[in-house]
């Protein structure tokens, strides 16, 4: 393996395939910091530009596409707290705050170096374990699915919402939007009302840009009508000497980076599980393993390095079973299957034998791909600090606009433009309400893949819902969820730290 690594080095290490690596990444980034557009739009656009590419510089400038995009989605997330896709949504959650705090260099430098160590991490394991770890993802049948999509929304509720029932609410409306338009088994239509733009269901871009991006703008807009004295203070100046990062505080997220990158290719070899649950996933672990929980949400590194180590580790992990058996691991991992095909290349089992020296020429440049993102992210961050400068009403409606054309580019429809205003009233209802926005967002990303594995959990088992506790990998998953009902419902971190708080009043 090391003999065909190097190799791979030497076809890889070319300045055609470098230049194409760096240009991969800085469109990444840039279509990575417009709320919505994302690097799924990016390959979608770009694909066709690779046809007269050899193979390995054009693989290479698409993976170069897709880990920029995910780090470049950061870059709003914390300076706008406007996500630039939905796996960035949990980095607003210590991002901004940070930002708001004078630190935003210091935040975007944790999330580029995070992003970069698990895209490194990730790319390691599919390097040394594609076969290996290709076939656990096999024995995931249906019952297994659904037993980790049901821990995901519990893990979600319980983490993400000051009660659980808050949480499940939120999720459950989540799912339910998620059912509206046809129904893929039986074709029948489901809450469309007849209108022809929701035959293929609610677009997740209008959802996730109304919800998340332009809901946190109208906040703000409202926020400074009711007292326009709070909405005048700014935050704290930028002072060039607190955005480094020491070595006691990168040395404290350590652990953490590597927790985030276990988690993110773990759930990123599943298929379908997506990079937003894993960002999530890799930030509740890393708030579960603090000694001080109450500190996420207030601007923690650690809660930057958790989500943007796990998301961005999903990258490499979900090409595992994309080479060895041709079945995709998110829709960019689809998208890639589209582009080997265009150049003679066939995803699955005989992968390996055939084309072993394009597969390792790949692996060689995906490495070379982070030492690339590192430098190109770190020479733009500068850069993107100065838009701190500008006035904040025209942030915001800067903001407005790149959510109105994030939606409307890849669709060319009003309609959900339409849609994304009316979610967006629903996020600030949300937001002034106390529910949590990435609870229904989480429930309308993994809706589907529930729905879809309980359909045919219950066919091939004769209407046995207790197959979940018997069948040997679904069954850890589900005393994992029964045991964090329990824990959310009568022992939710949130009412602890409110009981101590108020003892603590009593005291004094």
């Amino acid at each position: 393996m090391i003999e065909q690594l190097i190799e791979g080095f030497a076809v890889a290490f070319t300045f055609t395939n470098l230049f194409f690596i760096v240009i991969g990444i800085a469109i990444g980034i840039l279509f990575g910091v417009m709320p919505g557009v994302g690097g799924i739009t990016a390959l979608t656009l770009l694909i066709p530009v690779t046809f007269y590419m050899a193979p390995i510089t054009a693989i290479a400038f698409l993976i170069g596409i897709t880990k920029g995009s995910t780090s470049g989605g950061a870059i709003p997330a914390i300076l706008l707290n406007a996500p630039g896709s939905s796996e960035n949504v949990a980095t607003t959650r210590d991002g901004y705050p940070l930002a708001q705090q004078g630190k935003p260099e210091k935040a975007m430098r944790m999330a580029l170096y995070s992003s970069v160590w698990g895209d490194f991490a990730s790319d390691v394991v599919l390097i040394l374990l594609a076969a290996p770890f290709a076939a656990i993802a096999l024995k995931f049948g249906p019952a297994e699915i659904t037993a980790v999509g049901m821990l995901a929304f519990t893990l979600i509720a319980g983490l993400s919402s000051d009660t659980l029932a808050k949480g499940l609410l939120a999720s459950a409306l989540g799912v339910f939007l998620s059912t509206i338009g046809l129904d893929k088994a039986e074709g029948t239509q489901r809450m469309t009302f007849g209108i022809i733009d929701l035959y293929d269901g609610i677009s997740l871009n209008a959802l996730a840009i109304g919800l998340l991006a332009l809901s946190a703008v109208l906040s703000q807009l409202f926020d400074s009508w009711r007292d326009p004295i709070a909405a005048n203070i700014k935050p704290k100046p930028y002072n060039k000497a607190e955005q480094k990062i020491t070595w006691a505080e990168f040395k404290a997220c350590i652990p953490t980076l590597f927790r985030s990158a276990y988690i993110g290719t773990f759930v990123g070899m599943l298929p379908g599980l997506g990079v937003t649950l894993a960002a999530f996933l890799g930030y509740g672990a890393a708030k579960r393993r603090s000694k001080n929980p109450e500190e996420f949400g207030t601007g923690k590194l650690e809660g930057i390095a958790a989500t943007e180590a796990a998301n961005s580790a999903v990258t490499g992990a979900n090409l595992i079973p994309t080479i060895a058996l041709g079945i995709p691991g998110n829709i960019a991992a689809a998208l890639l299957i589209g582009a080997f095909l265009i150049h003679g290349v066939t995803p699955g089992p005989f992968m390996m034998q055939q084309h072993g020296a394009l597969i390792y020429g790949i692996f060689a440049s995906m490495l070379m791909a982070n030492a690339v993102h590192l430098v190109v992210g770190r020479a733009g961050i500068p850069i993107w600090v100065l838009s701190l400068r500008i006035p904040k009403p025209i942030i915001l409606s800067c903001v407005i606009v790149l959510c109105v054309i994030g939606v409307y580019v890849p669709s060319s429809s009003f309609f959900e433009i339409g849609l994304m205003f009316v979610f967006a009233v629903l996020g600030y209802f949300m937001r002034k309400t106390g529910f949590s926005l990435v609870c229904l967002f989480i429930g309308f990303l993994l809706g589907p893949l529930l729905e879809h594995s309980l359909r045919q959990t219950m066919i091939l088992y004769d209407n046995n819902i207790f197959v979940l506790f018997t069948r040997p990998v679904a069954l850890p998953f589900m005393l994992l969820t029964l045991f964090f009902v329990w824990r959310f419902g009568f022992y939710h971190p949130a009412q602890k730290r409110k009981q101590r708080a108020l003892e603590a009043d009593k005291t004094k």
